[in-house]
């Protein structure tokens, strides 16, 4: 009889954690609250962008970074071909998650509208203007 009480308690712990082990997250639902977590501040085309990416495992944690790392790799990368000022005014909005794409700009027209705002600001106008643009989106 005690046989029996012993091989029905072991058969009833075996079940518990048989079933224990069935309420497990899957490796991917671990990997999309990992992503998730990293992702927090993110918005828009970055954020969507970023969790593709993270869930594919090709980002984040996957390479060692935060999800700050992250964001500064993905500022810098959209700030390509910025310089001065309007690169420090860029990487400042987008690293505190506000860049120019939320305004429905590329990182190009962002540096347009820059540029275009500086030579106003100075009163160029004509040849001057035209210098002074090409120059600025040169970087």
């Amino acid at each position: 009889m005690l046989k029996t009480i012993v091989f029905a308690a072991a058969a009833a712990l075996a079940m518990g954690a048989a079933l224990a082990q069935d309420k497990q997250p899957t490796p991917q639902q671990q990997r999309m609250t990992q992503c998730n977590q990293e992702a927090k501040g993110m918005k828009g085309d970055a954020r969507e962008k970023f969790m593709s990416e993270c869930l594919a495992g090709k980002t984040g944690k996957a390479k060692g970074q935060t999800a700050q790392q992250q964001r500064m790799t993905q500022c810098n990368q959209e700030a390509k071909g910025m310089a001065g000022d309007a690169r420090q005014k860029f990487m400042s909005e987008c690293l505190s998650g506000k860049p120019g794409k939320a305004k429905g700009q590329t990182a190009q027209q962002q540096k347009m509208t820059d540029c275009n705002k500086q030579a106003a600001a100075k009163g160029l106008k004509g040849d001057a203007r035209q210098k002074f643009m090409s120059d600025c989106l040169k970087g």
